[in-house]
């Protein structure tokens, strides 16, 4: 039998997104194939959360190219980024709370690369006068995350309604980072 390893990475980051502590077991079940099986795509959890962490990278970067965040004005590209990332949402939710992708030496480099992009969105928007220049892209960009994060959560457990998934976020994020003007 051939396991189609996208479908079980897929099915994992569903599953894992919805219940972080989620047996190999239970991810394989999930699956439809058995644990002998998982384990031959997959060592172990962590060898498992890796190759999520890959597919999360890539998602990410293909929401960042098809929001082309160059276009236009900062917080409409920030808009583009909110829509193109919200079917990863899920699997970015579940990524940035793994803390063993953020520990020690085996830092993923991609996460600096989508940082950096993301971080530059906010640097353009502050040069340009259309955001706060009080708060910094790094911190904007974070935010971004947690945002996209916590909201994925909230449209899981039925608290926000999944229509409103973008308008949440862009509105709360935006609110805040927009530049005010003085009278």
């Amino acid at each position: 039998m051939t396991v189609d390893r996208d479908h079980v990475l897929r099915t994992a980051a569903a599953l894992l997104s919805r219940k972080a502590t989620s047996t190999m077991d239970e991810v394989a079940r999930a699956a439809g194939i058995g644990r002998a099986t998982l384990h031959r795509h997959f060592a172990g959890r962590d060898a498992l959360v890796r190759a999520l962490e890959q597919l999360g990278i890539q998602e990410f970067e293909a929401a960042l190219d098809r929001a082309r965040l160059d276009e236009g004005g900062a917080g409409d590209g920030l808009r583009r980024l909110i829509a193109e990332m919200e079917p990863a949402a899920e699997l970015l939710a579940f990524l940035v709370t793994e803390n063993q992708l953020f520990e020690g030496d085996r830092i993923n480099e991609g996460w600096a690369r989508l940082d950096a992009r993301v971080s530059a969105l906010f640097r353009r928007g502050q040069e340009q006068g259309e955001f706060r220049i009080d708060l910094s892209p790094a911190w904007l960009t974070e935010a971004l995350y947690g945002l996209i994060g916590t909201c994925a959560w909230a449209v899981m457990d039925g608290r926000v309604a999944k229509n409103d998934f973008q308008y949440m976020i862009a509105e709360l994020l935006l609110g805040g980072a927009r530049r005010s003007v003085e009278k």
